[in-house]
């Protein structure tokens, strides 16, 4: 076979494998009905190495997902990186990356858990460093270094869950010890890096240097996603504990990204902020108590989200890459399938009615609304709602309409190969929400609501699109974000500050404090006494053994007269 056809090798049998494991999920679904294999890979006397994996409809649908999305990846790779020097690299780290979260969605015991986790980690590191630049080593650097942190915390955890007696962690699930506790802490902090939520949210941004089509990977179904499954497959276990911090942060989170979102220039950046609101959004869910739409919205926001990242992928190689929304405009006119495929995205990322978004967002929100929590994360919510609608209207605008950037210097064509890996995703991006609704909740509880407080989620998307609109005619001239106060709009659009706190502040003065160590240590009389003696010493031994065996006739004289003094002092 030769090197050309392996990406459509790949694309057809993972696309082969998707289709029958989302058959296979809805079948399990629908007989309620799960298989658990404990497979003995070899037996020494009492001790025994053995691979468990977990088939129900959940890892079922997940996995069927996560291929279906991965094949178009692989199909629109074959174009996106026909000129690339190392593409074949490119095609084994991604299968990588597929099979490594294989592992670990289809894994109930931690240890293999563990395997697939830090195999996301390092291929991620992988592909973030792929073009060679100091801007993605320095990405790749605090990405891994994030995700090691979660590593840890996993390790530490597969330690208490030990102390249970096993490593399989559905069991203990429904089980709670002195030690639960700890073991609630560890794999939020570890699901938190993963899934980037607030102070760790940093890395998610800086991880836009690797190549698009990974990015839709990454964001829509692998990397991001694991930290909010692993947390559902552990939700019998945090429903024990009271979770209100954790759903602070996680809307703190989506609050965050949504106004960054909207200082933001760079098309990529602005795709992966609105990634951070979205994991916001299924995390708080999740600490809310509702795993199973968490999950819904997990797998309904993986469709549009790789669309929309597939779409920027072909607008950026069309734009000579140029990645800066203030160079695109009247898209539409040159770019007019991956512009319509590019709306569709971005109004179901909205929550336009009866689109795949609307159906998991307006349950988030329903459900929100039924529970019994406060004013301030009633409003949160809703503004964070409001502030994806605006970025994403403000995005349209300056990319789509016919605002005139950079426009008359570019080359512009659509690749078929791209476009028919995108029409499979619209699909999905558009009836997928109404289909899982219908498997997930085929009786779905009844909620009674007044008009106002049914109609608030279309008032905040329709008020967001309308603010995300005029925000594109405010100029920084004007008092309200400008130059006048700096402080202001670079705080807002640098995430809080959060790159800095995550590099500068936590380095600095460890660095500092390294370089004394190492001048006072390894530089200074230390090394030269400690370390040094005994080279020295042996150095000067080995001169004047030398200098004794070259036969020199006045050695053997003084040998002589020492000889005979000692004899005529005796």
């Amino acid at each position: 076979m030769n090197k050309v056809n392996m990406y459509m090798f790949w694309f057809f049998l993972i696309l082969i494998l998707g289709i029958l494991f989302f058959i296979l999920g809805i079948y399990f679904l629908s007989i309620d009905y799960f298989l658990f294999l404990d497979w003995e890979i070899f037996n020494v006397n009492s001790c025994s190495l053995v691979m468990t994996l977990l088939f129900d409809w959940m890892s079922l649908l997940f996995m069927g997902s996560v291929m279906f999305i991965s094949s178009m990846v692989i199909y629109y790779s074959y174009m996106y990186m026909i000129d690339d020097t190392n593409k074949d690299r490119f095609l084994i780290l991604v299968l990588l990356f597929v099979m490594s979260m294989m592992l670990m969605i289809m894994s109930p015991n931690l240890i293999s858990i563990l395997l697939g986790w830090d195999g996301l980690g390092l291929v991620s590191y992988c592909l973030v460093i792929y073009f060679h630049n100091f801007k993605s080593y320095n990405a790749g650097m605090l990405t891994v270094l994030t995700n090691r942190i979660g590593d840890v915390c996993i390790l530490l955890s597969i330690g208490w869950v030990f102390n249970s007696g096993s490593w399989h962690f559905m069991y203990y699930n429904f089980y709670v010890h002195d030690w639960s506790y700890f073991l609630f802490i560890l794999i939020i902090l570890g699901s938190f890096t993963k899934s980037a939520q607030v102070p760790f949210s940093s890395w998610l941004p800086a991880a836009m240097a690797a190549p698009t089509p990974v990015s839709a990977l990454v964001h829509s179904s692998t990397l991001v996603t694991a930290g909010v499954y692993l947390l559902i497959r552990f939700s019998p276990l945090l429903n024990h504990f009271d979770s209100s911090f954790f759903l602070l942060l996680s809307m703190l989170t989506m609050f965050m990204s949504g106004l960054g979102a909207n200082f933001e220039y760079d098309l990529k950046k602005i795709i992966a902020l609105s990634t951070l609101s979205q994991l916001g959004l299924m995390m708080s869910i999740l600490f809310m108590g509702f795993s199973t739409i968490a999950y819904f919205h997990l797998l309904t926001h993986a469709f549009f989200k790789a669309l929309l990242f597939l779409c920027a992928g072909l607008i950026i190689h069309c734009m000579n890459d140029s990645q800066d929304i203030r160079y695109m405009g009247g898209m539409v006119m040159y770019l007019p399938y991956t512009s319509t495929c590019f709306s569709i995205a971005n109004f179901s990322l909205c929550g336009l009615p009866f689109l795949s978004g609307f159906y998991s967002k307006d349950l988030v929100l329903e459900t929100l609304s039924f529970s019994f929590f406060n004013l301030f994360i009633y409003l949160l919510f809703f503004l964070s709602v409001g502030l994806t609608v605006s970025y994403s209207a403000r995005l349209m605008y300056y990319s789509m309409t016919d605002y005139n950037g950079f426009m008359s210097y570019s080359s512009f064509y659509e690749s078929s190969v791209m476009n028919k890996s995108m029409i499979f995703l619209v699909i999905m991006g558009v009836l997928g929400g109404s289909l899982l609704s219908w498997f997930l909740f085929p009786f779905p509880n009844l909620l009674v609501f007044p008009i106002e407080c049914k109609m608030l989620p279309l008032f905040f998307v329709f008020l967001g699109g309308f603010v995300g609109y005029e925000l594109c005619f405010l100029n920084y001239s004007n008092n309200i974000l400008g130059l006048n106060f700096p402080l202001l709009s670079s705080f807002l659009g640098t995430m809080w500050f959060m790159p800095n706190f995550s590099t500068y502040m936590m380095n600095y003065y460890s660095l500092s404090f390294s370089k004394t160590c190492s001048d006072f240590m390894d530089m200074g009389w230390g090394e030269y006494f400690m370390s040094n003696t005994l080279v020295i010493y042996s150095y000067m031994l080995s001169k004047l053994m030398l200098f004794y065996q070259n036969n020199s006739i006045k050695i053997f004289f003084c040998s002589f007269i020492i000889m005979m003094f000692f004899l005529i002092i005796i």
